[in-house]
């Protein structure tokens, strides 16, 4: 990629190259198409780690741990690379990246308790850090893969916990949005369920975009008496 003559440094360039696919594939929860992405090697560790990040979370969201381990192990080569080069704040991104990723095989190899502390831990870990100016914000935000998880153990009342957080630190996202009132209308909370599936609908409308599934769970929310 050439990324000379832009307005931007060369490395946000390698970033937006990275990240266009990967957000594409996890903001669909797109699991199949996420583990199929292409890695490509640039000079920028931290650009080439969102590919296997994403790669790792397709797999191990399809039930594939031992190909999401690969690509974890290149997170780690790709983190030691950045730390070798004293860069502190890709460092400790790429290994938020990494122990989500390890979280997600964890539930995909049983280890429920396992998967929710190393999950916990980078959620926690993302709070304490500022996002870079390359980025608009994080791949995949791992407060609300938090709550995804806790969706998919049947506690919808910490599940809501955690959109809740998310929200507070990055509103209007879609899915973190459908995650609340999924989670809310699973705890009983069906006011809030209804709050959050009108926002869901009131976000969306806000772009040119096909209809989604998602959607039509908000309506049915909506509509119920």
């Amino acid at each position: 990629m050439n990324a000379a003559g832009a307005a931007a440094p060369p490395s946000a360039g390698y970033y937006a190259w990275a990240a266009m696919p990967a957000r594409y594939t996890l903001e669909r929860n797109a699991w199949k198409e996420a583990a199929a992405l292409t890695p490509r090697e640039t000079t920028f560790p931290y650009a080439d780690a969102i590919t296997h990040f994403a790669r790792a979370l397709g797999a191990a969201r399809t039930g594939n741990p031992a190909a999401a381990a690969q690509d974890v192990a290149k997170l780690v080569t790709l983190r030691d690379a950045l730390q070798k080069a004293n860069d502190a704040y890709w460092t400790g991104q790429v290994d938020i990246q990494r122990r989500i990723a390890s979280a997600w095989i964890a539930l995909a190899e049983g280890r429920q308790t396992e998967a929710l502390s190393l999950l916990r831990e980078a959620a926690d870990l993302e709070d304490l850090t500022d996002k870079s100016p390359v980025s608009p914000g994080p791949i995949k935000p791992a407060r609300e893969l938090l709550g995804e998880m806790l969706l998919e153990l049947k506690r919808p009342t910490e599940a809501l916990k955690e959109f809740e957080a998310t929200m507070a630190k990055e509103p209007n996202r879609f899915r973190d949005v459908y995650g609340a009132a999924r989670a809310a209308e699973d705890a009983g909370e069906h006011q809030k369920a209804r709050t959050y599936s009108a926002k869901l609908i009131e976000i969306s409308a806000r772009a040119d975009r096909p209809e989604r599934p998602e959607l039509h769970e908000a309506q049915t929310i909506l509509q119920a008496p």
